[in-house]
């Protein structure tokens, strides 16, 4: 597995971008087509098929990591980060993933999908 790390900007408030990846109803926006939550573990519905991962991280505000259950590697998640840059206020999301190296581009063109959806439920 490798892991990669994809970084987005956006023009809204920190506040705002978290609610949208750390709860099931921001999730659900973009990410998936519904999430359900059950403690810890949310599982992610697309098109009828589901996946749940353990949220194992959190820090409000500033980043959630979750771990895919069926997963053998245990050292393996994904997570969103929030960065501000302390001189210009931009915002930034980091992604950090992990994926087969043959399948690299195709994880990174997802998520470059997925974050596109994202911006257009913020209205950016």
């Amino acid at each position: 597995m490798t892991k990669f790390e994809l970084e987005y900007t956006f023009n809204t408030s920190p506040k705002v971008l978290f609610s949208r990846l750390a709860s099931a109803g921001g999730l659900s926006e973009w990410f998936a087509d519904d999430v359900q939550v059950n403690g810890k573990k949310y599982t992610f519905i697309w098109e009828g098929a589901e996946q749940t991962a353990e949220m194992i991280l959190r820090k409000e505000g500033h980043f959630t990591r979750f771990h895919w259950l069926d997963d053998e590697d245990p050292k393996t998640y994904f997570e969103f980060r929030i960065q501000v840059e302390e001189l210009t206020n931009d915002l930034a999301l980091l992604i950090t993933d992990f994926a087969e190296e043959d399948e690299l581009e195709d994880a990174k063109e997802l998520w470059d999908t997925q974050v596109s959806s994202l911006k257009h439920i913020l209205g950016l």
